[in-house]
């Protein structure tokens, strides 16, 4: 209504400082000062409090890749806020290939950016990752479709196809922890640790147990053995 203001009274500091908490984490990305500036303009006649130094929750959304990733970001937002068209090439595990979307949300999932949006190649909705994709274009202009938020639930993103069982040395606990969480493994007699979790491909399997080097054996499943010996072999012909 003309004339309506907001009432500060409503938000109180500790509102206004976890506000002013998310919108710095999306200064991180952007590398302007926007959504701070926006911020001041609602705290304006506020309580005090909120001046830089009071806060104590920072979050850095942005990557080691910040100087390649921050313009595809900002391309893209203001494609999906314009209803632009989008093409670039993207990188897969299966090989590369020159995509085209219809682009409709930037999401930060699992430690990385992501773009949802309508493949033309594919006739469906797909989610593609920031850092994979280059040579990004602005094309014309799209009509908007009804576009559904993605199914981002591990179980559906990352379906378990095999049950890890290995033996992993003590000195990279830490990294079970950070990795699976303290409930992965138990401590055997000997301090070895018997780890268990669940992963979504072979190769996901071998890489992750010969990264260990010689610190982890794999015990189950008792068929990735073999490969993981072939793998070993075929590093160590590569130095001979």
């Amino acid at each position: 209504m003309e004339g309506y203001r907001i009432d500060r009274t409503l938000l109180s500091t500790s509102d206004m400082q976890a506000i002013l908490a998310g919108l710095r984490s999306l200064d991180s990305v952007s590398g302007t000062k926007r959504y701070v500036q926006l911020m001041e303009k609602l705290s304006a006649g506020a309580s005090t409090g909120l001046l830089p130094g009071g806060q104590h929750i920072l979050i850095d959304l942005s990557s080691w890749y910040k100087d390649s990733l921050t313009p595809k970001i900002e391309q893209l937002h203001d494609a999906i806020l314009s209803c632009h068209k989008v093409s670039f090439t993207y990188y897969a595990p299966k090989g590369e290939s020159e995509r085209t979307i219809e682009p409709y949300d930037l999401i930060f999932q699992w430690a990385s950016w992501y773009v949802w949006g309508w493949c033309t190649m594919r006739k469906d909705f797909r989610l593609f990752k920031l850092n994979r994709m280059n040579g990004l274009k602005t094309l014309d202009v799209f009509e908007k479709r009804d576009a559904p938020l993605p199914d981002l639930s591990p179980s559906r993103v990352f379906p378990q196809a095999y049950l890890v069982t290995a033996k992993i040395d003590a000195v990279y606990k830490w990294r079970l922890v950070e990795e699976f969480g303290p409930d992965s493994f138990t401590v055997q007699p000997d301090q070895s640790l018997l780890f268990s979790a669940g992963f979504t491909d072979a190769a996901s399997v071998i890489g992750w147990i010969v990264s260990f080097g010689g610190g982890a054996e794999l015990i189950e499943p008792a068929e990735l053995r073999k490969e993981v010996l072939a793998f070993a072999r075929k590093i160590c012909q590569s130095y001979l």
